[in-house]
């Protein structure tokens, strides 16, 4: 037990990385949009997607359908795009 628990403070520690779909996943196309992540989430009005498109926030509720081809971009609480991702 006594192991477990510097682990567990150190995992707490790491840098969270932008999430993208692995290449192989990515069947929306959202690394092409990669650079959007960090940018405020107005961002989005002026960029053209034809597609299936869903823009998340903290609190929304969403169907739990699977769309491979639609991108989702998840926005956190301070407005800015969080996540990019295929589903």
């Amino acid at each position: 037990m006594k192991y477990i628990i510097p682990f567990l403070v150190l995992s707490a520690c790491t840098a969270a990385m932008p999430s993208l779909p692995e290449a192989q996943d990515d069947t929306c196309g959202a690394n092409d949009h990669a650079e959007l992540i960090g940018q405020d989430a107005t961002t989005l009005e002026r960029v053209l997607i034809l597609g299936m498109v869903r823009v998340t926030r903290p609190g929304d509720i969403v169907t739990m359908d699977f769309r491979p081809e639609r991108i989702n971009f998840q926005i956190d609480a301070n407005e800015k795009i969080a996540a990019i991702t295929c589903g």
